[in-house]
Formats: structure tokens, sequence, C-alpha cells
């Protein structure tokens, strides 16, 4: 959880363990005259997101409800328990009024032109929000569930009920907003065009239904398990399995309703059958396939960042496993083998995590950590980066399991809040299932060495082109040598025939 102290803005407490950050941004909301100083930069940036940290905190919230005793014999606790305060509480600060939430601070436009620390970070800041006559019905619902997801860690975990249950009151009143603003919309659409180009969804339906049965689960009020079971219903055509990230949580909210729900097998047979559908490779509307070496690779999803879809998915097994551990032996196979991938079983020899290995990643595209300040000069200046960025997750390899650690190659090096999300809580479920030692403890040998314009990089459709190229050559040449010997043939024969004619027409004269 280093990583998310090393994302933390605001003024820092004193037991802050990263060094190199200082206080940043306090003015943060001054704009809109509320304060929204505090909370996590999102990614290797100094934007802040509300759809990204809410996913993120609910996963992180929910790994610690089912993992508590991970926490505990690590002696993690306090750690998971700030962590998850630093971001519930600026969300509570986001939402000031019952039917106003801020989703974003800062412009992306101008952000992307700072490349420095966190002493310098780039002005203006603007902060936009969803209110009554501009709703955003997704994450309005989405930061409920963080919210009460939080509300029943604080209080069944760590005992303060005190605060879960400020979380809960912020959560109902969100969960309230996003039903009955209209019309139900997602936020990036109308309502804040600002976060289109980062954190745009498309569907509103799998949050409000996720939203619902959070507010269940810390209430125990059955008037929201009753009304998710009518939401399962009204938007079943909208659950269609897909990858969740964090625009997505429809699989996320079938694992939690067959975990809540045992009055009907609905949510339980969706969640098998979305397991399914992402798990069959063989179809010709197969969704996800697999890479050489391995890794779950979902086209769509991984190009953009290969670690999340088999993080995501993999964590939303483990949780299905503790509601229904017949499936248990599938489903850990998958876990195990996209774990061992990701921590170090790959052809690079690369846990695909900083500052645990000599083969992590050297280059995670962020500002902070890198000590530059030239935005023309992010891989050079400085050559090595000034600051280990301990736990980040980085974006990882790309098809072909190849990994080149550029820092200005956000595909493969971004580092951000969802990524370590699903990271964080399956470690929680390696502790708790008694797992072995990762696969980087025994790796010794360096990280292959490789660049794009090496031989190795003459795989997938270079591949396919060359074997084209030589075969269309090679039948060129056989006709060309087929066509050369028929011809001498004739000839041949021709030559033939006119000397046996001459030999005869000579015997004749001489007869």
């Amino acid at each position: 959880m280093w990583f998310y102290e090393a994302q933390r803005s605001g003024q820092l407490p004193k037991n802050n363990r990263v060094s190199w950050r200082h206080d940043s941004c306090e003015d943060d909301g001054s704009d809109n005259n509320v304060t929204l100083s505090g909370g996590y930069y999102d990614a290797g940036d100094y934007l802040k997101f509300t759809v990204p940290l809410s996913h993120s905190l609910t996963l992180l919230a929910w790994g610690g409800i089912e993992w508590f005793d991970a926490y505990e014999r690590t002696n993690q606790t306090s750690y998971l328990r700030n962590t998850l305060r630093w971001g519930t509480d600026w969300l509570i600060a986001a939402h000031p009024e019952p039917k106003v939430l801020f989703v974003q601070v800062g412009d992306g436009e101008i952000d992307n032109d700072y490349w420095g620390p966190d002493t310098d970070v780039a002005y203006p800041r603007p902060s936009y929000m969803i209110n009554s006559t501009a709703p955003g019905t997704d994450v309005a619902a989405l930061t409920s569930a963080a919210l009460s997801s939080a509300s029943y860690l604080f209080r069944h975990k760590f005992n303060d009920a005190n605060y879960a249950n400020e979380l809960l009151h912020h959560a109902k009143d969100l969960f309230n907003f996003a039903e009955t603003a209209t019309p139900w919309q997602t936020y990036s659409n109308t309502s804040v065009p600002e976060a289109a180009d980062y954190y745009s969804t498309n569907r509103y339906h799998n949050q409000l239904l996720y939203g619902c049965l959070w507010m269940f689960k810390a209430t125990g009020n059955s008037s929201y398990l009753e009304k998710s079971d009518y939401y399962f219903d009204l938007f079943q055509d909208e659950l269609y399995p897909t990858i969740m990230d964090w625009s997505d949580q429809t699989g996320a909210a079938l694992i939690l309703g067959a975990s809540l729900n045992d009055t009907t097998s609905k949510f339980k047979n969706a969640s098998l059958n979305y397991f399914d559908s992402l798990l069959d490779t063989s179809s010709n509307d197969s969704v996800c396939t697999y890479t050489y070496g391995g890794l779950f690779w979902c086209d769509g999803n991984s190009n953009s960042n290969s670690v999340l879809p088999p993080l995501n998915t993999a964590l939303l097994m483990a949780l299905f496993q503790e509601s229904y551990p017949e499936v248990l032996t599938n489903y850990t196979e998958f876990i195990r083998d996209q774990l061992g991938y990701l921590l170090g079983d790959n052809k690079m020899l690369t846990p695909y995590i900083c500052g645990i290995h000599k083969n992590s990643p050297h280059n995670p595209h962020h500002a902070g950590a890198s000590g530059g300040t030239d935005i023309g000069k992010i891989n050079s200046s400085p050559k090595v980066e000034a600051h280990i960025l301990y736990g980040a997750v980085v974006g990882g390899p790309d098809k072909d399991d190849n990994f080149y650690d550029i820092r200005e190659d956000y595909v493969q090096t971004e580092v951000a809040l969802d990524y370590n999300a699903p990271f964080q809580s399956l470690i929680a479920y390696q502790i708790h299932i008694g797992a072995g030692d990762p696969p980087y403890v025994n790796i010794t040998e360096d990280r292959p060495y490789i660049t794009r314009d090496g031989p190795e990089h003459f795989a997938g459709w270079k591949i396919a082109v060359i074997v084209v190229v030589t075969v269309v050559g090679l039948s060129i040449i056989g006709l060309a040598i087929w066509y050369w010997r028929r011809r001498n043939r004739r000839s041949t024969e021709n030559e033939s025939s006119t000397f046996s004619e001459k030999i005869t027409e000579a015997e004749m004269v001489a007869k």
C-alpha cells in the first residue's frame, strides 16, 4: 500500500512514508468554494477523478472484508485503514450537498503538458461537479458503493461505528441521488464532458445495481435487496459479460449479488455464465484468449493495460469462491497461473510490480517518481528514474509478451489507482489461503534485453507477412522453373524430331 501514499494529494501526514512527496494542491476546489484538497492523484499525473477512485476503494474494502485475517497476520491493518480513509475522506468532501458530487479536479490538457514534481503542479485546476440538473447516475451510484463498502469494513472490522455512520449517511444520499435525478445517464456524456477523454463510461445500469447491493450489505435493509432483484430484471439485457474495470462493474455486481441473495439462483447462474463467457477462448464470439506465454488477453481491454483483465477477473473469481467453494479447482488454477505470470513467470522474467526484484520495471510513467522536469525528454532526463515507486503495478507487456520498460510508453509503464486495487486484494487472498512464494523469488537471471527494433519484435503480424511473402516468392520461383523446363523439353523434342527427319532423308538419298 506504499504506492497509495505516493499518490496522496493535499497536506500530507507526518507518517507519510514517501520522502519525495510534498504538500500539494491544497487549494483544490476553491473555484467552487469547496475544499477538495487531499485524496489521490489518479495515475502518473496530478489529476483527480471520482470514478476510478470509487472503483478502487470498493475493491480494496471488499478485499479487506473478505480477507481481513491476511492484513492482521502481516500487521498491515493500520495501513489498510489509512489508505481507505484518505480516499473516503475526500469523497465525503466531494459530496457537500445531498445532490452535488464533484467528479474531477484539474484540466487534462493543462496537466498533461506538465512533467515534474508535485511542488510546481500546473494551474489552473478547475473542479467539475454533477448535480440535480446535470446528473451522473453512474458516478453517483459507484461513489455510494465505495462509501457503503467502506462503512461495512469500518463498522465490522475496525470497530469504528462513528466513522461508519458518517460514511453510510453520504452513501445513502448518493444512492438516492443516483436513483431520483433524471434522466438516468452517464456523467461524461453531457454533465462533465471534460472527463470524456480520460474516464468516460458508456453505461449506468451495472453501477446502479452494484450500489444497491452494497447498500443492502452495509445496512441490512431488505428493501435494498428487493430493489436489487428488480434492477437485475430491469437491466438484464445490459448485464452482458464484459471485463471489469473502472468503467464497468457488471461482473462485480453479479458476484456480489450471488453472495448476498440466497432467495434466488439468478445471480449465481449469471455469475457462472459471466466466467464461462470470458474463459471460452474457442468460439468465434470469444472476447478473450491467451498470449503464447499464457497471459489472459482480451482485445479492446488488454491493448491499453494488459495486467488489468487477468487481475480483475482473478479477483472476481477469488471473491466468488468465498460463497461457492465448489468451483474451487477451475478458478484456482486461473488465479494461480495469472498471478504467477504477473509475478515473474513470463519470458521477460519480470514481475510487473515496481521495486520488488531487480527485474521489476525501472521506468514507470510517473512524473513525481521520474525526477524529471522536461516533458520533451521524459526518457532521458534523467536517464535513471530518481525514485523507486515501490509496489506500483504497471500497464504490462504486449500481446507478444514483450516488455520494453520505456518511461514515455504509458501503455506499458503507466501506473494508476485502479491497477493496484485488484492486485492488493489478490495478495490478501493469497496470504489468506497460504499460497507459496511468488515466482520472482527464484529468478536470478537478468531480464532479457530487447528493443522495439530488435529481431525479437518480428512476431505476430510481421511473422505472418514474412511467411506469406516467402510462400508467394517460392511459388513464383517454382512456377518459373517449371515453365523453363517445359519450354526446354519442348525445344529438345523439336530438335530431336528435326534431327531424325534429316537422318531419314539422308538415308533415302543414299539409297
